[in-house]
């Protein structure tokens, strides 16, 4: 029986636990604390920055993957060096973990991109907003996440702050131009060590305050998704991607795609293949990781979307109004992700499967809206 060890007790980890049940693998968790959101998986609490706590899990599982993203490189390169299996391994990480690495890549496949330059002064950035202003977008290559680590900016010293402390973010920013686009795109790919990729069907994701509200599958009305395929697909290939990876994307108002975002995991945009496809994201990212063959993506029910329950305020959990939204939409799917409560903070999400997204999105937030009212608590 394989055991698959992941790093990181977050969401991502807790629903790779049904799929694991399913498939007969055993789960290992290295999370960061006590009662995490994986913590029914058989959990080990660590700092996954020490080396030896990392080895001494390691030595327990048949191969390492991951929660997020943030384990140091040299660690993981140490950790193979060892002849342990880490998937996806630290030379394709190294892309996830830091921008400017990742689009000086993606640059070298050829790939359509935002026009961007690294900027390690106020007087790089000041020319970069000259020659694409006047508004650019400036990131931090390392660290940033949900929206973190991003802004819009008409002059250097919007960013002056990041300047100060550009060691802490790889001695570069990123700067980029502020693209036109009508609609963000993603398309989830997964790569096992044979070779064998697997494409679920290209889908819009809609952002709140830089976070995934929606997603919808497939994406509606006309979209390159052969082109979002074929550039996932060389993205895998070429950076050697190990498990399931999210080309995030902006389409433009041309119908140009340009690569915006990577993540080397399974991805909020893939939520909704727990339900809505026959292999979910995360039983194929356990076979990806574990080189068995990868199951069909093909989307059950036509199609179908998802809303992310977003925390509210810091005592409403979400799960004490289930009475109230699951006996007017019997047909949605809930999901909590067992986190201590705090706004905007992602809690869960729920799922819908059918063909009209519009009425499926329309269910899906009107539960969310019960399940956000504290006066409709069980009592």
């Amino acid at each position: 029986m394989p055991t698959v060890g992941v790093v990181g007790g977050g969401q991502l980890a807790r629903m790779m636990q049904p799929a694991a049940i399913a498939m007969g693998i055993v789960l290992k968790v290295f999370a960061e604390q006590e009662g995490s959101s994986a913590h029914y998986a058989t959990t080990q609490v660590g700092d996954y920055t020490d080396f030896d706590q990392l080895a001494r899990f390691a030595a327990t599982v048949d191969v390492i993957t991951f929660d997020h993203e943030h384990v140091p490189l040299v660690l993981l390169e140490k950790l193979v060096a060892t002849g342990v299996k880490v998937r996806p391994g630290p030379t394709a990480l190294h892309f996830a973990q830091n921008k400017l690495a990742m689009r000086s890549a993606l640059a070298d496949l050829g790939l359509p991109l935002p026009i961007w330059a690294a900027a390690k002064t106020a007087a790089d950035i000041d020319k970069f907003i000259e020659a694409n202003g006047p508004e650019v977008v400036v990131k931090t290559p390392i660290g940033g996440y949900d929206g973190k680590g991003v802004r819009v900016i008409r002059q250097a010293s919007e960013v002056s702050d990041w300047l100060e402390n550009i060691e802490h973010f790889g001695g570069a920013l990123l700067c980029e131009q502020k693209v036109p686009f009508i609609r963000e795109l993603a398309q989830l790919v997964s790569r096992n060590p044979s070779g064998e990729l697997r494409s679920w069907d290209t889908v819009q994701t809609v952002q709140k305050d830089g976070v995934c509200l929606e997603v919808i599958a497939p994406a509606p009305g006309p979209v390159d998704s052969l082109g979002a395929k074929e550039i996932a697909k060389k993205i895998a290939r070429g950076l050697e991607v190990i498990g399931v990876m999210a080309v995030e994307m902006f389409e433009t108002t041309n119908g140009e795609l340009l690569v915006n975002e990577l993540a080397m995991r399974p991805h909020n945009s893939g939520h909704f293949s727990i339900e809505g496809s026959k292999t979910s994201q995360f039983e194929q990212h356990l076979r990806a990781v574990l080189d068995l063959p990868l199951g069909d993506t093909e989307l059950v029910g036509g199609g179908s979307v998802m809303v992310n329950l977003l925390g509210v305020d810091s005592k409403n959990r979400l799960v004490e109004n289930y009475a109230a939204a699951m006996s007017k939409f019997p047909n949605l799917k809930f999901h909590s992700y067992q986190k201590a409560p705090r706004q905007g903070r992602k809690m869960g999400h729920i799922t819908a499967l059918g063909q009209n997204h519009l009425e499926l999105l329309a269910a899906c937030h009107e539960a969310a809206e019960l399940l956000y009212q504290a006066d409709l608590r069980i009592r």
